[in-house]
């Protein structure tokens, strides 16, 4: 199986995917977008472990956790929790290697994190590590272990793949503004300082010297703060972006940081011309070169896990439409 482009325009997921069954998602993702960006879909639907944050744990090196009624915690130890989470991951890669047998082109994974982890994960005591910024840097040191771990494994897995790191980042604009909740629930944990934030991204993005893609769907998300991480390209909320917002777009895409526009709704509605109209518009507004537009990637505006295996599907579809029909668009531009 190999990729073989049809248009100018390609059109990628954003990670999550509806249902329990790793296969079926998998081969129904790389069915759809086969001639564009497939991505190792996630299943959290299955429970602990196959979560964001459980997921993303299972990544760490040296850094084990237990799940709490509260969510999951640093340990001492690693326990049935983690043994769960490992034996997600690897039913997940059994199935990306026989997916992909022959396969040459490129192929997405989605990890959570450094600041998404370090606001979600407790440390031992209880509050969240997002507290203790040694310790959240030290989350970000070990998601960067990992991660040359995992990437290191799918090589290996399947040799052809030119592999794309998505990291997920939805609490990043939380940790910045000092809005992540207390164990407590009763007050808020202080901001993080930009440069720090960005010294735990930077340390992510370095981990893997292929391409990497920063997500984050929060539609303030700090778009100038995102393109610092070191990151290839950005993946946000477009759908219902301002026009300040798209002068941000555009000064992201001239600086040379690519752009995964999330232009659809997950939920699949709204009209895939009349997104591609706008962001024709749009683009000609702020003056957005053709060349640069040509290179962006189209997504839904975040996961799909929520939505039905149907409607997963016409939304992915319509990811596909809407990169064809901006492609003739700009052609005629």
């Amino acid at each position: 199986m190999a990729l073989v482009p049809d248009t100018t325009i390609l059109a990628t997921g954003i990670g999550s995917w509806p249902g329990t069954d790793p296969r079926e998602a998998i081969v129904t993702v790389r069915d759809l977008l086969a001639e564009h960006l497939p991505y190792l879909p996630e299943t959290p639907a299955r429970g602990p472990g196959a979560d964001i944050i459980g997921r993303g744990t299972g990544v760490l090196t040296d850094l084990p956790v237990e799940l709490m009624p509260s969510g999951w915690r640093l340990t001492s130890r690693p326990g049935r929790d983690a043994e769960r989470t490992a034996s997600l991951w690897h039913q997940d890669l059994d199935e990306l290697a026989e997916a992909y047998d022959g396969y040459a082109g490129p192929l997405k994974i989605a990890l959570a994190g450094p600041w998404t982890l370090a606001a979600s994960i407790e440390l031992p005591g209880g509050e969240r590590a997002v507290a203790d910024l040694g310790a959240a840097l030290e989350i970000a040191q070990s998601l960067a272990d990992g991660i040359r771990v995992l990437t290191g494994t799918l090589a290996r897995l399947v040799p052809g793949a030119q592999l794309i790191v998505q990291i997920d980042e939805p609490s990043l604009p939380a940790v910045l503004t000092g809005t992540v909740p207390t164990a407590s629930g009763y007050g808020r944990l202080r901001a993080i300082e930009t440069q720090e934030v960005l010294r735990g991204l930077q340390t992510v993005t370095d981990a893997y010297p292929g391409e990497t893609v920063l997500h984050c769907c929060d539609p303030v998300a700090p778009i100038p703060v995102l393109r610092q991480s070191g990151a290839d390209r950005l993946a946000l909320d477009l759908t219902a972006a301002s026009a300040a917002r798209w002068e941000s777009v555009a000064a992201t895409l001239e600086a040379g940081t690519g752009l995964y526009a999330g232009l659809l709704a997950a939920d699949g509605s709204g009209s895939v011309v009349a997104a591609a109209r706008d962001v024709v518009e749009q683009a000609d507004r702020v003056g957005i070169e053709t060349a640069l537009l040509e290179r962006i990637v189209i997504t839904p505006a975040c996961g799909l896990a929520g939505s039905t295996r149907e409607d997963a599907i016409a939304t992915q579809r319509a990811a596909i439409d809407l990169a064809d029909e901006l492609t003739g668009l700009l052609d005629r531009r």
